[in-house]
């Protein structure tokens, strides 16, 4: 697909940061989705992009946003669908209820409502269609240990992503799923000194630059709607994801 409007949610910090970036320079234009002004408005500067505060959670506040990238440019071409958060390390029983609640408000019920508001936009526009790539992580595919809440919300992206990708098809709507491993965010700092492993032990795990998440997302976004990758895996070369269990 030639470059055109996107949204990117998470924009203000990490990954989200990173594709904002190169789908600038790649010439998209690009609206920028968090919670934090401040940061959003440092990624504006950066890009160009249109800063737009937002809670993922709140179904006004979300179309909101995404009504105002319509009437600033027109359309919406493409959502990376990345907000998402975790939690501190806990087994189920020392889980609390309201952790949960969050997590699921955020990575589910956030993804749900900003894809719910771009294919409404993608269906009505004219020429229809659009791309959605939801951020699934490699926790789509596998759990960390204590990773419960965080693990189930992943899991369900991936119906999530499935789902978007049948109905989108009378549509000309593409959707696809991204899973990262170890992009060495302020989220996975903690990757560098040491974290559980399925054996018990604790131990630093091998990371990579955001940016090569970037451009991974960037190829996504540039295929054209006829083709699609429905699923990827990108991820630090020497974690240990392939020998969990």
């Amino acid at each position: 697909m030639a470059a055109g409007t996107a949204i990117v949610t998470g924009a203000g910090t990490g990954v989200g940061r990173a594709v904002a970036n190169a789908l600038a320079k790649a010439g998209w234009r690009v609206a920028l989705l968090g919670r934090r002004e401040g940061l959003l408005q440092e990624v504006a500067h950066e890009t160009g992009g249109l800063p737009l505060p937002c809670d993922v959670t709140d179904p006004a506040q979300v179309d909101a946003a995404f009504v105002r990238v319509a009437q600033e440019w027109g359309r919406l071409d493409l959502l990376f669908n990345n907000a998402g958060r975790g939690f501190k390390p806990a087994t189920i029983d020392e889980t609390p209820v309201e952790e949960w609640l969050d997590v699921v408000r955020v990575n589910l019920t956030g993804s749900f409502l900003c894809a719910r508001a771009a294919f409404a936009q993608m269906r009505r526009q004219q020429p229809q269609g659009g791309r959605i790539i939801n951020n699934g992580s490699v926790s789509a595919q596998a759990p960390r240990p204590g990773s419960v809440a965080y693990t189930a919300t992943k899991h369900a992206i991936t119906g999530l992503t499935k789902s978007l990708s049948l109905d989108g098809r009378p549509f000309d709507i593409a959707a696809g799923q991204i899973d990262i491993g170890n992009a060495l965010t302020e989220m996975a700092q903690a990757m560098t000194v040491g974290v559980p492993q399925a054996d018990g032990s604790i131990r630093a795990e091998a990371t990579m630059d955001p940016d090569d998440v970037a451009r991974t997302v960037l190829h996504m976004a540039s295929l054209p709607l006829q083709a699609n990758i429905p699923f990827v895996t990108v991820m630090a070369t020497k974690m240990p994801l392939v020998g969990r269990g």
